[in-house]
């Protein structure tokens, strides 16, 4: 069950199916994007925007179930205790369950806060409520979801998690199409398609992982104190970190629906680049998730430095990639996607940030990896909130220059939440240095 050695290429055995599956995920956001784009309705793609980035705030709330899990599965799989690596899986989904649960119940409450908070308009609200609306169904399997992937992840069975995801993108992919175009269900078809498509995911995810489920008999262990001490608290802060990140992507958002519904719809498109490029470049994050996990469980400094040496080199050669990818078909793409005049202008005129997005946010994406598999909440809470504070002000500061400003705010946070976490790295590995050190 332990990861192959430490080379190059194991890292980029364990990284193509991360990258190939988490591919797919902005590839289904370009499909609604696409479909909605093409019936020329600038509202209805604004509303999808603003839906999204209520319920991406509200369901990555609970992201520690994804990545809380990649780093405690890879731990314990790094101190050979492979109960505990059942364990972590039971643990994980039925909370994530629970937490589902909740999000479903609540929803009377949390959808209206959610308009009340965010600036849309009553045309953009229009389109936007029926999709957060039928997004909610999905609530428990989404959550229940987030744990399985993060725990296939921490034992590095990436070819699994790349399967769940592609089953998952698939349906939802064929589900959009059958909705909107099919049925004209527009906005609302977009979320029942996804909703659909999380209970297919949930339901081949416990097929996948059942081997371990049936053999698991060890009840007491899962209610042992020092481990469930050890959960939330690590949980509690990979929370607020999460909190701090979406906060800072809803504040863009609101950001663009204050510019009106075009700058709204053009950031809807061009947050699917950015979106593509970080979900590949996540292939080689979540690879460092494990292998630091790993490399932290069996106390070895030399495999930590080397999976973070290995990582970072593969990272930084795909971002020089794709910043060149976004350069030559940025423009074509545009013009594919959307048939709205205003709104292609728009986008092809904010392109050049968008070209050098790449390279700006790669350290933040890797170091976020890095200190996920090192289960460092601490410092990975400290750096978003930092992080999302200058963004804020930022934002304010370049708000006379419009949509480029908004842009450019959006550039330097990736910048100071590299520096952030950057500047924690030396102690990390110290951490690791002393023999009796352990995570």
């Amino acid at each position: 069950m332990a990861p192959a050695s430490l080379t190059r290429r194991s890292i980029f055995a364990q990284a193509w199916p991360i990258m190939l599956g988490q591919t797919t995920v902005p590839l289904v956001g370009l499909v609604d994007t696409a479909i909605i784009g093409r019936t020329g309705d600038a509202a209805a793609l604004a509303g999808v925007a603003l839906g999204t980035t209520i319920i991406n705030f509200l369901f990555w709330t609970f992201g520690f179930l994804r990545m809380g899990m990649t780093g405690m599965t890879a731990q314990a799989l790094g101190a050979g205790e492979p109960a505990e690596v059942d364990a972590m899986l039971v643990r994980g989904l039925g909370i994530g369950l629970a937490l589902g649960a909740a999000l479903l119940a609540a929803q009377l409450i949390l959808i209206p806060l959610a308009f009340a908070v965010l600036a849309g308009g009553p045309a953009i609200d229009a389109s936007a409520g029926p999709y957060v609306g039928a997004r909610f169904f999905g609530a428990p399997a989404s959550l229940a979801v987030f744990a399985i992937n993060g725990w296939l992840l921490g034992l590095g069975r990436t070819r699994a998690a790349l399967a769940l995801q592609i089953v998952m993108n698939l349906v939802n992919a064929g589900l959009d199409i059958l909705f909107v175009w099919h049925f004209h269900l527009g906005a609302r078809g977009v979320g029942l398609g996804t909703a659909c498509a999380e209970w297919t995911a949930l339901a081949t995810g416990l097929w996948m992982v059942r081997p371990h489920l049936h053999a698991f008999k060890d009840r007491v262990r899962l209610f042992e104190p020092a481990a469930l001490k050890r959960l939330f608290a690590v949980n509690a802060d990979i929370m607020i970190r999460t909190v701090a990140l979406l906060t800072l992507f809803a504040w863009f958002t609101n950001a663009g629906a204050r510019l009106g519904a075009e700058a709204l719809a053009a950031n809807q498109v061009l947050m699917q680049a950015v979106g593509l490029v970080a979900f590949v470049l996540d292939g080689f994050a979540f690879t460092a998730e494990s292998r630091v996990g790993h490399a932290l469980g069996a106390g070895s400094r030399p495999a930590l430095v080397r999976a973070i040496r290995l990582t970072g080199e593969f990272s930084i050669g795909v971002a020089v990639l794709a910043g060149a990818l976004i350069a030559a078909a940025g423009a074509p793409g545009v013009r594919a996607l959307v048939v709205d005049p205003g709104v292609r202008a728009q986008a092809i005129h904010l392109l050049p940030l968008v070209v050098a997005l790449p390279l700006i946010g790669v350290p933040a994406w890797l170091l976020d990896g890095i200190f996920i598999g090192a289960t460092r909440g601490r410092a990975l809470r400290n750096a978003a909130i930092v992080s999302t504070a200058l963004y804020i002000a930022t934002d304010l500061a370049l708000r006379p220059f419009g949509a480029v400003g908004m842009w450019c705010a959006l550039m330097a946070s990736y910048v100071y939440r590299g520096l952030a976490l950057g500047v924690q790295l030396p102690a990390l590995l110290d951490s690791v240095a002393r023999p009796s050190a352990r995570p």
